[in-house]
């Protein structure tokens, strides 16, 4: 077995052993659920008051209409549950004091940070899949497009990555986990918020806004674009955010 996943399974342990992870996904089903039947509930209403005009009911789009608010709402529910999720990656090491017989052991750092990293991206692919659960009977009874649906949880996890990324290093440089927590959220808000500012902004500053700010680049997965920008954006950003994590952790090993 590998390092990096005898390192990934532990986390794994110690995530499902404590209740952080079973409230993070219970909140996070809840409220994807109740988002997802509020839009249909919506989506029905419009439908039959369309109904009477075969042209505006030709217009309907499920895609549309509840899909692609349902992955913004579920963005921004990610936005506030996954610092929950990475800010005892590090912290916890250091707040117990095994992080100096984690990092002599035989295990590279590097395999230290990729294994904890993916267990909190199993933690995610949980939540999502089972949040996806009840979007599948609109395959049943409905006609939804699969492409836009598919990208727009696609979306969800690079954004999600993205998101743990950051979290792992700002758990790295300190062993209080609200702490962590909390800058985190604030660092992924202002990230977020960028395409906001750029409203204000002109000519060269506005290109380099929109290109940093979270919201545009998931925008366009949720409607179907696949714009390899994107793709290229997100991992990006989660491999910055390992790569400071690592920076840090051989700078406070060699100090």
């Amino acid at each position: 077995m590998s390092p990096v996943w005898s390192i990934t399974k532990k986390e794994l342990v110690s995530y499902f052993t404590s209740p952080i992870a079973y409230i993070v996904i219970a909140v996070f089903i809840l409220l994807s659920g109740f988002f997802f039947y509020s839009l249909v509930w919506w989506f029905n209403t419009q439908a039959l008051q369309m109904s009477q005009n075969p042209y505006y009911f030709q217009q309907i789009n499920i895609n549309q209409m509840v899909f692609a608010p349902l992955f913004h709402n579920l963005s921004i529910i990610l936005l506030l549950m996954l610092p929950v999720i990475s800010m005892r990656l590090f912290s916890e090491e250091k707040k117990m004091g095994t992080e100096e017989l984690l990092f002599t052991s035989p295990v590279s750092v590097i395999q230290i940070i990729l294994g904890k990293y993916l267990a909190s991206l199993i933690v995610l692919l949980a939540m999502l899949g089972l949040s996806a659960i009840p979007t599948i009977f609109t395959f049943i009874y409905g006609n939804p497009e699969p492409v836009p649906y598919l990208l727009g949880y696609l979306g969800l996890f690079l954004l999600g990555a993205a998101f743990l990324g950051l979290g792992i290093f700002w758990s790295a440089l300190t062993e209080n986990q609200i702490v962590s927590a909390v800058l985190t959220f604030g660092s992924l808000l202002l990230f977020w918020v960028l395409s906001w500012a750029a409203y204000s902004a002109r000519g060269l500053w506005q290109d380099v806004l929109n290109y940093l700010s979270f919201f545009e680049h998931f925008d366009g997965l949720t409607k179907g674009v696949l714009d390899t920008s994107d793709l290229v954006y997100y991992l990006s950003f989660a491999f910055f955010g390992l790569f400071l994590t690592h920076s840090v952790i051989q700078f406070r090993r060699w100090r």
